[in-house]
């Protein structure tokens, strides 16, 4: 017989009693005190927790165990059991579900519950609790080149020049953090969104320095890469996380910012500068060039508003979230903006050349 051992003698109980012993373990997590659910276990209980590795045998070990799960204000009821009831010992089986308070999440569980009577009660000498298997993704294996391959196929969806293409890269909850935007997009329609203007630049990047950490159904790529667009070079560093989802692997965060120490560098001193080079201009011709960016505008003519935008340009408009850096996208942006026939007029101006 390899039924517990229990430590006096026991009355006789029943099913229903047995069941009963789940609510009374259950009232003790409402409670909130890790002491009196600690309490709900024998002296030399073990508790095989959901959500810990960590065999738990003590009652200090089962008490440090629910100080942090009580923390979700876990409350739960029992879908599906089977008991038996031996000599001084029972056992409850099954399926639990739990609703957390703190987050209103609800989890399924499956449960083993082994009582002995101890000290004139029933106790529980055994609880073992695991999560529903077929829920629980399988660890994928990968390696450092493949991880680093998955650069190339997010770089393969930016050569279709298909938006759509490249935000189906990314995870369902996919955070995209961009060079050439401060709104963080979290959501597929953000980051097409992104991506419809970025698009426009026919980016294609190579990965200079990679640092790669693997885990578990997750992979990280973090290091420098380069693009071209149409033509110039620009340096970024890149974080990519990817994640295992529905049988392949995903983007859950990626994070890209321009290189700073050229951002940070102080401008060369002017000292010393051929004064033929210099050209200040007097305030009212300042003025006068926003005179030819309206003129542009009253030709209705996309092309003519860009043309008077430099070679490295940055427009942030009036009614689009999304930076301008160059041409193509300044121009797709006064496509739509001029269909309003607009003409502007200074109110007040300050001036400042330099």
């Amino acid at each position: 017989d390899n039924a517990p051992n229990s430590s006096v003698s026991h009355k006789a109980v029943d099913e229903s009693e047995i069941r009963a012993l789940f609510s009374l373990w259950n009232n003790a997590l409402a409670t909130g005190d890790s002491r009196i659910v600690a309490k709900r276990y024998a002296k030399e209980a073990v508790l095989l927790p959901t959500v810990s590795d960590t065999p738990r045998t003590d009652p200090a070990g089962i008490k440090d165990y629910f100080d942090a799960f009580l923390q979700k204000e876990p409350q739960g009821k029992i879908l599906e059991g089977d008991i038996r009831i031996g000599d001084g010992w029972a056992q409850d089986a099954g399926i639990y579900e739990f609703t957390m308070g703190a987050t209103g999440d609800v989890v399924k569980a499956r449960y083993t519950y082994v009582y002995v009577f101890e000290e004139n009660q029933w106790k529980i000498a055994h609880h073992h609790s695991s999560v529903m298997p077929e829920g629980i993704d399988i660890a994928k294996a990968i390696t450092e080149d493949e991880v680093r391959g998955l650069f190339h196929l997010w770089n393969d969806a930016l050569a279709t020049l298909d938006s759509d293409a490249v935000a189906k890269r990314y995870a369902k909850s996919g955070v995209l953090l961009p060079t050439v935007s401060d709104v963080p997009r979290t959501d597929y329609d953000s980051i097409k969104d992104y991506f419809d203007a970025f698009l426009l630049k026919k980016p294609q990047g190579v990965i200079l320095e990679s640092n790669v950490m693997i885990g578990t159904n997750w992979c990280q790529d973090a290091g420098i890469y380069e693009f071209d667009l149409l033509g110039d070079k620009v340096k970024a560093r890149y974080s990519f996380i990817y994640k295992y989802e529905d049988g392949e692997w995903k983007i859950a965060h990626h994070h890209s910012s321009m290189m700073p120490e050229p951002l940070l560098a102080a401008p060369a001193p002017t000292t010393g500068a051929d004064p033929s080079t210099v050209t200040t201009l007097p305030d009212a011709e300042v003025r006068g060039l926003f005179n030819l960016w309206n003129n542009a505008l009253a030709t209705l003519d996309p092309d003519q508003v860009a043309a008077r935008y430099s070679k490295t340009p940055c427009l942030l408009p009036t009614v689009s979230d999304v930076p301008r850096t160059d041409y193509d996208s300044i121009k797709a942006y006064f496509v739509d903006f001029l269909k309003k026939e607009p003409q502007g007029t200074i109110l007040e101006s300050y001036v400042t050349s330099g």
